[in-house]
């Protein structure tokens, strides 16, 4: 009788710029990832996804980080309007058409690294990965992101099963 186990793969970067990202006090105007396909590429049954996110200079005190994931029901329309690549995005309709991975409340350190996940991208979707799916990232810190490339990282891991 074989059991089926666990293989993680290797964390893959996703593509998404946030150095220099805008805030928007509405927490609507963010960015985008470029979409990870599933189907064609990973055929993983789950991704866990984290990363960090670094504060511009003298934030505002008690604002908010927040971390959505992008997915599609038919590999052509995307969660609240969004398009297949890194790009600005502000979410068409509701907000909450997107799925909330978590909120990270912020401090007024200036370039304070944010670390967040692992997240479940399955969980996430209610126990079944998109076929393709990408993060969505907003901030209302009052400053712009930090505008080195560095200090931010978006990346997932692909999890598959195998028979031991």
């Amino acid at each position: 009788m074989s059991t089926a186990t666990p293989l993680y793969g290797t964390p893959v970067t996703m593509t998404i710029t946030l150095t220099g990202l805008a805030t928007d006090a509405n927490l609507l105007a963010g960015r985008q990832s470029t979409l990870v396909d599933q189907k064609d590429t990973d055929d993983a049954i789950d991704c866990l996804v984290g990363g960090k996110v670094t504060t511009g200079t003298t934030p505002t005190t008690a604002k908010q980080i927040e971390i959505w994931l992008i997915g599609t029901w038919d590999d052509t329309v995307f969660s609240g309007g969004a398009g297949a690549s890194d790009a600005a995005f502000t979410p068409t309709g509701e907000k909450t058409l997107l799925k909330l991975l978590t909120i990270i409340p912020t401090d007024g350190t200036s370039d304070h690294v944010y670390e967040w996940g692992p997240f479940s991208v399955a969980q996430a979707f209610g126990g079944v990965i998109p076929t393709l799916w990408g993060v969505y990232i907003v901030h209302n810190t009052a400053v712009n992101l930090n505008a080195t490339a560095t200090n931010h990282a978006v990346k997932y891991q692909p999890v598959k099963f195998e028979s031991a």
